[in-house]
């Protein structure tokens, strides 16, 4: 039988087999940089906005509860529990994913993610991250 590499080579049509690795390094460049390149632009008609707004005011500190406005980022600390927990589930889903249909190299992977999950979920327990365990915790400290 005649295989399809052979008539394409023939005819004069390369395949891209020398390409196929080269395509990859170049996506792996250039999807975090257009990644970027896309928050900038979606972020600048909001700096734009602010800096007109803020010109014409005179107080301080509405310029800056302007600005405070306008931060996205989240306020309240990182939940290690529930991130533990994701985690976990993540790597037992990997290594049964390996026990069924992978093999021994997916178990492996799964059993490590697993593993970084129990021990985000254990750090979890070890470091309270709200303001109310926080003030618990500090609560406890004085009282002893």
């Amino acid at each position: 039988m005649v295989s399809l590499r052979y008539i394409l080579s023939r005819s004069g049509v390369e395949i891209m087999g020398e390409w196929v690795p080269v395509i990859g390094v170049l996506t792996g460049i250039l999807v975090p940089i257009s990644v970027f390149i896309w928050l900038y632009h979606e972020g600048k008609g909001k700096r734009d906005a602010v800096l007109e707004i803020a010109k014409h005011l005179d107080d301080p500190s509405k310029v800056e509860k302007l600005i405070n406005l306008f931060d996205e980022r989240k306020k309240e600390p990182i939940d290690y529990r529930r991130g533990g927990v994701i985690t976990l589930f993540v790597g037992v889903g990997i290594y049964l994913l390996g026990l069924f249909a992978m093999g021994n190299f997916f178990q492996g992977i799964g059993m490590l993610v697993g593993a970084i999950g129990l021990g985000a979920l254990i750090a979890g327990y070890l470091y309270p991250n709200t303001s109310e365990e926080i003030t618990a915790a500090v609560e406890r400290f004085e009282d002893q």
